[in-house]
């Protein structure tokens, strides 16, 4: 049992003025963080008691699921990462962690860099350490800080330059072991999530930087969320928005039927897709071609959309370059002939096409078919352009933004959209790791192979304000039970007053005997005072115990999501609230 006095829960009424969300707001004026740096929190008692207990919840999952604790570094040798498949992809997202001695330029590669995972590092120690098939299946795991160098630090801990993060490896044989290892691992997340009181949807997801060959993620929805979740209520299909696809284009679509011959048509000034939907030349934007530029591994190549849709760039990532960005308009214009506003793929437009590394196409312009895309040539326009006789697509994929409302791949019935925040993320790696780093095991018919990875993270610091942003109302946080700092708050209005210690004594002990953690404010201050840090503060279970009350023979207990107020006769206290402690535990 703890008393407040004897603890730290400074709260505050107003809200910080960085603070745009619940959550974040809730955490600082409930006394859970402080602000150090933008991205950067001390956790401060209460706070870190919350995440002690997520940590626990988290390792008993894992280790129920074979996995298999231990510690690495966090400054890494950037050597490790430089060897490894994501050093272009990661590097300007990881701090330096030179030598002083050194003196190194800015401009410079580091020594050393503050890890965001931990692939580069337990890859190469799987390899020296796993030498048989005996030796495996293994997936080892970790709860520790990691870094990020966030660009722009936002909503707490939601986007925060060092964070705690859950991160596992499993190692296996082959391909099938693996899917084993993967969907054990996606079992324990559930049950992890389901115990710290969250409702966490699994989705499919972008492999991203990591890599891979699939991936899902456990995203809370919430009105705040940092990505879309797309999906289906009558088949269950769920993704986030880089990875979801739809049902609008027909698997069997037909070739469009040839129009007229191409024909260039003047367009003084208009450099837009709305602009050309204009009058006088009325082409809506479903029948327009947007021709885009981007540069993959330092060669450029075009993506040809629809007018009306967006290109989702993660899905570039199916093109397999390391790295790619949208190219400047100084890099469009010698190879294309143009600038933006006025770009195509027709044969013969283009200037150098041999400087092209493809032009690929989303299937959704098949529907199409015949339609509209800049000349090449500024002030121009093409029309009657048809897929096949006149653009030079060299590949085809699915490169769009799926919207809410169009069909759902697996039924037909209409896709939904809402926000959700990302709290939870497998991959399967497969080999792409093992092999960077030869990291290989022999067969029982001496025959060496790659390990097969998978790799696993929960953000443990982005699950406590998520579980706030999922849970909390106009007063405050309202705590799930098993996460909660203390479960049960002992009010008492009249400290100096005996018997009020007496009975709290009494309740908090019986209490504690049945497993929930208990503080007592003793502070000597207003009843309402304590009642609003009460609510704010979230703890499920409040007992108040006054002299009035005591005059009256009764102590008082809520329930945090509950407005009724049971009166208890101070002989029933103890072990009213005992039976309460069980039946929530």
């Amino acid at each position: 049992m703890k008393y407040w006095s004897e603890f730290f829960i400074p709260t505050l009424k107003e809200s910080p003025a960085d603070a745009e969300i619940a959550s974040h707001k809730l955490l600082v004026r409930a006394g859970l963080v402080r602000k150090l740096s933008g991205g950067l929190y001390t956790y401060m008692p209460a706070g870190l008691r919350v995440m002690r207990t997520i940590s626990e919840i988290c390792r008993e999952e894992l280790d129920r699921a074979g996995a298999i604790e231990m510690w690495m570094p966090h400054v890494h040798p950037a050597e490790n990462w430089k060897k490894g498949p994501r050093w272009a992809a990661a590097r300007e997202i990881m701090f330096r962690a030179d030598h002083a001695g050194d003196r190194q330029k800015p401009s410079e590669d580091p020594e050393f860099v503050l890890g965001p995972t931990h692939e580069e590092v337990v890859t190469p120690l799987a390899g020296a350490e796993i030498n048989s098939y005996r030796d495996l299946p293994k997936n080892f795991y970790q709860i520790a800080t990691k870094f990020r160098n966030e660009i722009r630090p936002r909503y707490g801990l939601m986007r925060a330059r060092e964070f705690v993060m859950m991160d596992a490896y499993s190692f296996d044989v082959d391909d099938d072991a693996s899917v084993v290892a993967y969907h054990k691992m996606k079992a324990a997340y559930e049950a992890f999530f389901k115990r710290v009181g969250v409702l966490a949807i699994a989705v499919e997801a972008d492999t991203g930087v990591m890599g891979g060959s699939y991936s899902h993620e456990f995203m809370v929805p919430a009105e705040v969320g940092d990505d879309d979740v797309i999906y289906c209520e009558e088949s269950g299909y769920a993704a986030n928005r880089e990875k979801a696809t739809s049902g609008l284009v027909p698997a069997d679509i037909a070739d469009a039927a040839l129009e007229a011959e191409v024909e260039k048509f003047a367009t003084p000034g208009v450099t837009t897709i709305a602009a050309l939907a204009k009058e006088p030349y009325i082409v809506a934007a479903d029948q327009q071609f947007k021709t885009l530029v981007y540069v993959g591994d330092e060669k450029p190549f075009l993506v040809i959309l629809r007018g009306n849709d967006d290109l989702e760039e993660a899905k570039l990532s199916a093109l397999g370059f390391s790295v790619v960005r949208p190219a400047t308009p100084e890099e469009i214009e010698p190879i294309l002939g143009a600038k933006p506003g006025s770009l195509g793929a027709v044969k013969g437009t283009i200037k150098s096409p041999d400087q092209l590394a493809g032009i690929f196409a989303d299937h959704a312009i098949k529907l199409i078919g015949n339609g509209t895309t800049g000349a090449n040539e500024d002030g121009y326009h093409l029309r009657h352009v048809n897929i096949g006789r006149d653009l030079a697509i060299t590949g085809w994929g699915d490169f769009r933004t799926v919207k809410a409302g169009e069909p759902c791949p697996q039924c037909g019935q209409p896709l939904k959209s809402r926000r959700g925040i990302e709290v939870g993320h497998i991959f399967k790696l497969g080999t792409k790791y093992a092999e960077c780093f030869e990291a290989t095991y022999m067969d029982d018919q001496k025959q060496t192979h790659p390990l097969v990875m998978g790799c696993y993270g929960i953000g443990i610091s982005r699950t406590l304000q998520a579980v706030i942003e999922q849970s909390h109302d106009q007063n405050g946080i309202v705590w799930p039970w098993a996460i909660a700092p203390y479960q049960v708050l002992i009010t008492v209005l009249d400290p100096d007053m005996a018997e009020a210690k007496e009975v709290a004594n009494a309740v908090g002990v019986a209490a504690e005997l049945v497993g929930a953690d208990v503080l007592v404010d003793d502070r000597d201050g207003r009843p309402g005072v304590k009642f609003k840090d009460a609510d704010l503060v979230g703890f499920p279970l409040r007992v108040t115990i006054g002299g009035r009350g005591l005059k009256e023979g009764i102590v008082e207990v809520k329930w945090r999501h509950e407005e009724t107020v049971a009166k208890v006769p101070v002989a029933e206290a103890a072990s009213h609230v005992a039976n309460l402690v069980e039946s929530a535990s």
